[in-house]
């Protein structure tokens, strides 16, 4: 059940993500939780949006190995490892602050995935 729990999390920070990237790429909140400007980001829509998207497809993986139940373990372990991958990619390359959001949230429901 925490396992549950912990991937619901993770997919629900992640749809949050996807509707920041997808839909409020260009407002305020989402320039400012990405740390853009009115002008990158008029640029960046079309890559944002797209980026929305697999983050969609992430919550529809963690979504789908809840849904399961104890069956869906193995696909909650696979989609929270491309979880934490993406996050630790993300963390290197764009900014440690991916690391707390993204990754450690992952890795919390990894371990606990993996120990029940």
């Amino acid at each position: 059940m925490i396992a549950n729990i912990l991937t619901g999390v993770v997919a629900l920070i992640h749809a949050y993500i996807v509707i920041l990237e997808m839909l409020l790429w260009e407002t305020e909140r989402g320039r400012k939780a990405f740390g853009t400007t009115p002008e990158f980001a008029r640029a960046s829509k079309v890559l944002a949006a797209n980026q929305g998207l697999y983050n969609g497809f992430l919550v529809a993986g963690l979504i789908w190995g809840i849904w399961l139940g104890d069956a869906g373990d193995p696909i909650k372990i696979f989609f929270l490892l491309c979880v934490a991958v993406a996050g630790a990619y993300g963390a290197v390359t764009v900014g440690v602050r991916i690391l707390l959001i993204q990754t450690l949230p992952a890795l919390a429901a990894l371990a606990a995935a993996v120990l029940t």
